[in-house]
């Protein structure tokens, strides 16, 4: 199973977790580029080697409009300097007025990316993450919130680049060690506020984190819900025989190497732990059911579905089984008792086998291809993706069956 490890033993940031992916892909400048073209307005990310303690590993560095944020306008900065503007204050410096941004701005911004639908959507997901923790900590609607560090256009440029990274590198798990968020205190445009800042800390609730005698604020809500969005699971590195390591460092120096450090391969355990939540339903139409289906699968669930079943009474029913990971739970809780019209649900813990999992693009006259390659005991499976299958067939008036015979010659 491929599995990318993040060491998040100084906490993280969106530059930080950037210049760790990047360093596992071989063609840095190629991604750059590609990152570069995108047009985020104003923005030019660039990498440049940074060695601490002794380490050498890669810093990203981000331009709006040629010139990169200085110290000397972050008057509320937190020490460890991980990325960007605080969160909490509305900037003046020198006369220039630094821009507010809303989620609808944003959304707006990320819709004109020349990105995947995917990416696109796993973007939104990331700054709604913090849009929410913003909303809690301030107390104002959502739609009220307006970010400083998440929403200028370098910050843009980091969320985009991590999520962009985690869709090429496509692990098949993610594992997050538990999280160094610092301690001590910040200072923002409100005042003082304690390490982890609110929002950072209401992100990662029901994560595993720690402080520690580094005074400073280690982990930014932008490192947080990245994190948070992309673990599969929060704990020690697995069993596995890496294939590349990265070190993606920030700015500041302490007696600890500042970075985030990445470590992808392959874990030989192709099991984990599944949660199943099943409950029993004789009073819901098909159409309530299926749009249920929908919200779970959403929200993550990794299989639903429906067994016939003979209830109380003898009334016919059916049995519903929503499977998901451990840390989804919660919130399949919630879907299903919304969604459904149960009073109660059970849970059954259950190990999972699955064969590890890669993709393979697959280049032809029709367009581009991806196909899907399953392994392990014993056995090896390959299967053409349906979405690309399905586009080629409507473009060119063919049945699958004859894009499917047509894309295995063109392999040949």
């Amino acid at each position: 199973m491929k599995t990318l490890y993040l060491d998040c033993g100084m906490g993280a940031a969106g530059d930080m977790l950037t210049a760790a992916l990047l360093e596992l892909l071989p063609d840095k400048e190629e991604f750059l580029a590609v990152l570069n073209s995108l047009g985020i307005p104003g923005v030019t990310v660039t990498s440049e080697a940074s060695v601490k303690c002794g380490i050498q590993g890669t810093h990203i560095t981000v331009k709006v409009n040629d010139e990169e944020e200085s110290e000397g306008m972050r008057t509320h900065k937190h020490s460890h300097s991980h990325e960007h503007e605080h969160d909490h204050e509305h900037s003046h410096d020198g006369g220039r007025h630094h821009h507010h941004s809303g989620m609808h701005e944003i959304g707006h911004i990320i819709e004109d990316l020349p990105v995947s639908e995917k990416v696109k959507a796993d973007i939104l997901a990331v700054y709604s993450m913090i849009a929410e923790a913003e909303s809690h900590a301030h107390g104002v609607p959502v739609t009220e919130i307006h970010f400083h560090e998440v929403g200028t256009m370098d910050a843009v440029a980091d969320v985009t680049a991590v999520c962009m990274l985690m869709d090429r590198l496509s692990p098949d798990q993610v594992v997050v060690s538990p999280i160094h968020v610092g301690g001590g205190h910040v200072k923002c445009a409100h005042g003082i506020l304690p390490v982890p800042a609110p929002a950072t800390a209401y992100i990662l609730r029901d994560v595993p984190i720690y402080g520690g005698g580094i005074k400073s604020e280690l982990c930014t809500p932008t490192g947080a819900s990245l994190l948070k969005y992309f673990a599969t699971r929060f704990g020690d590195m697995p069993v596995m025989r890496t294939t590349a390591i990265g070190y993606g460092m920030g700015k500041k120096d302490f007696t600890a190497v500042n970075c985030v450090r990445s470590l992808i391969g392959e874990t030989e355990d192709t099991s984990d732990t599944v949660t199943e939540l099943c409950c029993n339903l004789d009073d819901m139409t098909a159409e309530a059911i299926g749009f249920a289906e929908e919200q779970f699968f959403t929200a993550g669930a990794l299989e639903a579905y429906t067994v016939p079943a003979q209830m109380k009474k003898s009334r016919p029913g059916i049995l519903l089984s929503v499977m998901c990971r451990e840390k989804d739970k919660e919130q399949m809780l919630k879907l299903i008792f919304r969604h459904t019209t149960t009073l109660g649900v059970r849970e059954n813990a259950s190990r999972r086998y699955t064969l590890s999992r890669t993709t393979e693009t697959v280049r032809t006259n029709l367009g581009e291809v991806r196909k899907k390659i399953s392994s392990g005991y014993g056995v090896k499976r390959e299967k053409y993706e349906y979405e690309d299958m399905a586009r080629i067939a409507r473009e060119q008036d063919m049945s699958l069956a004859e894009v499917t015979a047509y894309i295995k010659k063109q392999e040949k």
